[in-house]
């Protein structure tokens, strides 16, 4: 399995690189990994560290999807270590939240320049070598890109974008025996969203929402992530798997004066 995961650095994206490793090590195959990161640093270094330990082949690149030329060089650097590609990871993210109102130009081209435009430039740059290994991709959308979510500013946009653009490449891919699906996942305890957690009564307040009754781990994404780029999910594509406990399908249960199931 050779296989490159944006945002690899920490998050869902440190998981789903170990998790990717950890399978193809499982099934025998050799596991090349390249951990993608915004800069270098301790964390970036842990995760590649963390797949050699278990045998991998693990290396560290770092690059700033917002540049329009450093996805094509990202994926250059992994064929050029690995002699292919099976596996294509887009889940480098970020996020500004606010009111769609008072979010400014710089803002709203940096979230779509990184969310949208490199992860599309990533597809483009690794497709040939994905047909070539009849092999997959995955992109890492959230429920903010299937429901409009006030007060994300230009989050919400642009992975409901990015929903529709790996759905459509799941079309266009598709005679060449390349799968690529969507994991969209719900309230998750990571880097970027642990400060709301330190929070016990907002942690206990999104718990009591969501019907499995915890906050998501990056595992939860990763497991799925791994499943959807791995052999098990060979007649899948163009799919949209929702990762939040529940949480996407209990709207209807929040009404006042509901029936219970209880």
């Amino acid at each position: 399995m050779r296989a490159l995961v944006s945002g690899g650095s920490s998050g869902i994206g440190a998981a789903a690189s170990v998790r990717i490793a950890e399978a193809a090590i499982a099934r025998g195959e050799e596991a090349m990994i390249a951990v993608c990161g915004h800069t270098a640093g301790a964390r970036h270094d842990e995760v590649v560290e963390q797949i050699r330990s278990i045998g991998g082949h693990a290396i560290g690149l770092v690059g700033d999807l917002g540049d329009p030329d450093v996805p094509a060089q990202l994926v250059a650097a992994a064929v050029e270590e690995f002699g292919g590609l099976d596996a294509l990871v887009a889940n480098a993210g970020v996020a500004k939240p606010g009111p769609l109102k008072d979010v400014t130009l710089e803002d709203w081209e940096s979230m779509f320049s990184v969310n949208l435009r490199g992860s599309w430039l990533l597809a483009k740059a690794g497709h040939p070598h994905l047909a070539a290994s009849r092999g997959a991709a995955c992109f890492t959308s959230s429920m903010s890109g299937q429901q409009p979510h006030a007060g994300s500013g230009a989050y919400s946009p642009t992975k409901a974008a990015l929903t529709i653009m790996a759905q459509t490449f799941a079309l266009e891919w598709a005679p060449e025996g390349v799968r690529v699906n969507v994991v969209s996942p719900g309230m998750t305890r990571t880097g970027m969203t642990e400060k709301m957690y330190l929070d016990p009564d907002i942690k206990k307040a999104r718990e009591g929402i969501i019907p499995l009754g915890r906050i998501g781990d990056p595992i939860d994404i990763a497991n799925v992530i791994e499943f959807l780029v791995g052999p098990l999910s060979a007649y899948v594509t163009g799919q949209d798997i929702g990762v939040d406990g529940g949480f996407s399908k209990s709207i209807l249960s929040h009404i006042p004066g509901r029936p219970s199931s209880s």
